[in-house]
């Protein structure tokens, strides 16, 4: 308990710069592009999340669990998972970028309903590569519990990429944030990569070689995980700004979008702590009672912090409004309520649903994914009939507490 309360004081730091960030490209996004721009940065950065999943699908949360069990046993220990790793990352770049750029104009018509944007998913494309290696050292870093270190290089990516991104959006307006948003991770991985050339891990041999298909096979079963993840989750969100877009005008979808940034930013420090400290211990446990403890522990501490920070965030939302964005966006204040109850119950389940990515539960992982992807939407495109804008709210809410159900009710099948 006292190491998930350093992690997480750790992580504080970074997520607190993560989130001053997130503030001022928001502020910087309102001010010169209005709740157009907020809606339409949603966009691409949801496309964005949606290829940096599909392409990082090999070296997130599999590199991470197989460094985390073998790093105690030595780098050549570890060496399989990462040549593994490698090999099935560059397969899907080379196969999805060129994809990708060939179908640049249909997704900027999907996005945008126009295709003058073609070329920023040209953008998101050619620097895939450079989020790998974001993805690829963060894991591995991650995998070996060098808090302190991913603190540290993760403040230096972010103070270097949000004065890149404060820069575009002040000269070019919209078109200045979407490029800022589509090279943001590939900033990233420029940091990662001149951090590391020197470790000892950061060797040719530890990544380059012949290996067996077991190795291969098992990071596979991670790859389909991200891989749905990353098309179920931002694919969904992209669908429903379209519902909220064709039913309410990009302004009212801009105005959902600020309150959806919010959210995120503030939870961003339990995602982070869930992932850097939460994962990698529960891929070390080996039965379901030292599971169920670990989670125990977990939500004790994570839950309380996360009604407070909602209840905070909802005592001065005014604040907050007039903050971090301007007044043309105060109509928000009214979308705040059900949104952070649905954050809690969101939390509240992804501390029981990380057990099915520790313990490589695929299908049902896929099932789940899936599955509440589509109600998400379903339920959005009732709600919102019947409360107006209000009914993406309460759809968040009451889709994350089906979801509760699903994955405690099948925690001992993962």
């Amino acid at each position: 308990m006292k190491k998930l309360l350093s992690v997480t004081g750790f992580m504080a730091l970074l997520t607190l710069m993560k989130m001053i960030s997130g503030f001022l490209i928001a502020k910087f996004v309102a001010i010169y592009a209005g709740p157009t721009g907020m809606a339409m940065l949603g966009q691409i950065q949801s496309i964005v999340t949606s290829f940096s999943g599909i392409v990082n699908a090999p070296v997130s949360s599999g590199l991470i669990r197989y460094t985390s069990e073998n790093i105690d046993y030595g780098y050549n220990k570890c060496a399989p998972w990462w040549k593994a790793s490698l090999q099935w990352a560059l397969g899907i770049l080379l196969i999805f970028i060129p994809l990708g750029i060939l179908f640049s104009s249909n997704l900027s018509i999907w996005l945008f309903d126009k295709d003058e944007y073609y070329w920023i998913i040209i953008v998101v494309c050619l620097t895939l590569p450079l989020n790998v290696i974001n993805t690829l050292i963060s894991s591995v870093i991650n995998g070996q519990q060098k808090y302190k270190k991913y603190v540290l290089l993760g403040m230096i990516s972010t103070v270097i990429s949000t004065l890149i991104m404060l820069y575009f959006i002040y000269a070019y307006n919209i078109r200045g944030a979407l490029i800022a948003a589509s090279i943001n991770y590939s900033l990233y991985g420029v940091v990662m990569l001149i951090s590391s050339v020197r470790e000892p891990w950061f060797k040719f041999k530890y990544w380059f070689g012949s290996l067996e298909k077991y190795h291969l096979k098992k990071i596979g079963g991670y790859v389909i995980m991200a891989i749905t993840s990353a098309l179920t989750v931002p694919l969904s969100l992209i669908i429903i700004r379209n519902l909220l877009v064709d039913n309410f005008g990009w302004d009212n979808t801009g105005q959902w979008q600020a309150v959806w940034k919010i959210s995120e930013v503030y939870l961003s420090i339990i995602t982070i702590s869930l992932s850097t400290y939460y994962l990698p211990r529960l891929s070390k446990l080996k039965n379901i009672k030292e599971i169920r403890t670990e989670i125990n522990k977990t939500t004790i501490i994570i839950i309380p912090i996360v009604i407070l920070s909602a209840l905070f965030i909802y005592i001065f939302r005014d604040f907050a409004i007039s903050v971090l964005f301007t007044d043309k966006f105060k109509t928000a204040r009214d979308l705040f309520a059900i949104q952070l109850c649905g954050d809690v119950i969101k939390i509240l389940s992804w501390i029981y649903a990380y057990p099915m990515i520790s313990r490589g539960a695929t299908k049902l992982f896929v099932t789940s994914e899936i599955l509440f992807a589509i109600t998400f939407i379903v339920f959005t495109y009732y709600f919102i009939g019947v409360y107006g804008i209000k009914g993406v709210n309460i759809a968040y809410l009451v889709n994350y507490i089906l979801y509760f159900i699903f994955v405690f009710c099948n925690l001992k099948k993962m």
